[in-house]
């Protein structure tokens, strides 16, 4: 099975660490997010797929030299980063199988829960939080299956802590049949193609006790002192 790590981004909101270094080889722990990345889906998938666009040069050198993955690809979002279900598809043609992962490439993830999550047919990574307001709050069916993402709600709207989509999915070839229309933001959102597979498919929610998210230097910065070994 392939996996995708989504890594084209500029990290804006990591400025000015990002002005000459892509997000994804920032150091944590004296390693770059790239290589926990990788590390967490290592023997899970065979192959990983790299979306690369912002300082493409550097994260092709630095895949070059990893020793975690001999068989990867790197796929270019082109013309530019359009949103993640954008970057998504601009993987399709250089897949070889069936079922795939996904992850961000800006957040790291329990190498248990992956496992968990690549044994769904179609699946979210779910992790309840009480800041849940600042992400996208997982609904679901009478059967527990996923229906919807009601993307940054008020505080208030949900009991804390709320359960939330972090970042990873599991997913086949028919996600690429569907075909929901940009956001307000004028990008194609992996969330809402996931969304739509659900009207057809049965999406898991599948829980994950951590996940890691690094938005910003402060976050970064925090991130140094937490036991990574722990969950990766």
């Amino acid at each position: 099975m392939d996996g995708i790590i989504l890594a084209a981004g500029q990290g804006t909101r990591m400025r000015p660490l990002t002005l000459k270094t892509p997000k994804p080889l920032l150091q944590l722990q004296n390693r770059p997010l790239l290589a926990w990345s990788l590390r967490s889906l290592y023997g899970i998938v065979r192959r990983v797929l790299v979306v690369v666009h912002y300082l493409k040069e550097q994260i092709a050198e630095f895949m070059a030299e990893q020793d975690v993955f001999a068989d990867y690809a790197l796929v270019e979002q082109l013309p530019a980063p359009l949103g993640t279900g954008h970057a998504l598809r601009c993987c399709q043609p250089h897949l070889r199988s069936e079922d795939f992962l996904v992850i961000n490439g800006d957040d790291l993830f329990p190498r248990a829960a992956l496992l968990g999550l690549s044994q769904a047919g179609y699946g979210i990574l779910s992790m309840r939080r009480a800041d849940y307001s600042r992400y996208g709050v997982i609904q679901r069916d009478d059967q527990g299956a996923f229906l919807r993402i009601d993307e940054k709600p008020p505080a208030g709207r949900y009991p804390s802590p709320a359960p939330c989509s972090i970042g990873a999915y599991k997913l086949q070839m028919g996600v690429f049949d569907c075909a929901p229309p940009p956001s307000v933001r004028g990008e194609v959102e992996l969330t809402d193609m996931v969304t739509a597979i659900a009207r057809q498919q049965r999406v898991e929610v599948v829980e994950s006790p951590w996940c890691l998210p690094i938005g910003d230097p402060q976050a970064l910065a925090a991130a140094q002192a937490v036991d990574l070994r722990r969950y990766i």
